[in-house]
């Protein structure tokens, strides 16, 4: 698979190894298991020599284990302790915790946090209740930024020239799949100046629906996306659009009430529809 473009190729200050030795990292899956070197390259677009000097150094760091009877590499310790360690430091997965298992028992529907990673969204945090939504989503799962609705928020939520770039990178990562990906993108920037929430509605998975809204912080972290999905015949679109989105909208504004000590919000008072305007089509528009 094609990787987003890197602009640290002019970078002097870039440490082109050090990357790499990230990339094989990044390259496992929470359910992948074992990886061979072909498999690490194939996902990296990196050649298989490289990736066999760097396999070989990633497992003396004690960052692989080596499964030599299937000449193959899982994740050790050392590496999963700093996920580890990243999301014990992640204040908002915490404090958010419980606002998610409220709105996750009130819906049936899962209820996510995510932080992006490259164009893909990151589950730091999720409250479900044994809920199938036909895939396997737990915390480490990624999912496209472009197509869902937890991505689609994080895109909105980005200060102006952060999106344009993004947008420039998911235009050259999907080529001829581009056009029909930023008409969704386009729709879901006006959901938000209408109503403060975005919609996937089949168009990451055919039988998932999910409402997504991004939260922003003033400690320069983020900004972070929460989702509430379900599969599609639980959550139809009119339920989306009356009462996941609003529901959702209340739930990130009272956690960014409780993490700037204001006064919790209502789901009532979240229905109230925002102005549109023109921005979205613009901003879109540049990025054809």
């Amino acid at each position: 698979m094609k990787r987003p473009a890197k602009k640290a190729a002019t970078d002097r200050s870039f440490v082109v190894a050090l990357s790499r030795g990230l990339d094989v990292l990044r390259a496992f899956r929470p359910n992948d298991g074992l990886l061979g070197n072909q498999e690490i390259a194939a996902r990296t677009n990196l050649p298989k020599p490289t990736i066999s000097r760097l396999t070989y150094t990633l497992t003396k760091l004690g960052y692989l284990t080596q499964v030599p009877r299937f000449e193959k590499y899982q994740l050790a310790p050392a590496a999963m302790a700093l996920g580890y360690a990243a999301l014990a430091n992640l204040g908002v997965r915490h404090l958010s915790e419980s606002f998610r298992e409220e709105v996750m028992r009130e819906t049936g529907g899962a209820v996510a946090i995510g932080a992006r990673d490259r164009l893909s969204m990151i589950y730091v945090g999720q409250s479900r209740n044994g809920l199938a939504l036909g895939v396997q989503l737990d915390v480490g799962s990624r999912i496209p930024i472009a197509t869902t609705a937890m991505g689609r928020a994080y895109i909105w939520a980005l200060p102006d020239e952060e999106r344009a770039s993004l947008l420039r990178e998911l235009r050259e990562y999907y080529g001829g799949r581009w056009s029909r990906m930023r008409d969704g993108i386009e729709r879901a920037g006006e959901m938000v100046e209408r109503m403060g929430f975005t919609l996937s509605v089949g168009e990451w998975q055919d039988d998932v629906h999910a409402v997504g809204v991004a939260l922003k912080l003033n400690d320069g972290t983020g900004p972070y996306a929460f989702n509430c999905g379900a599969p599609a015949f639980r959550f139809t679109e009119d339920r989306l659009r009356n009462d996941i989105g609003p529901r959702l909208v209340a739930m990130v504004r009272n956690i960014e009430a409780a993490l700037g000590g204001a006064a919790p919000q209502s789901k009532k008072q979240e229905t109230k529809k925002m102005k549109p305007g023109g921005k979205v089509a613009r901003v879109v528009e540049g990025i054809r």
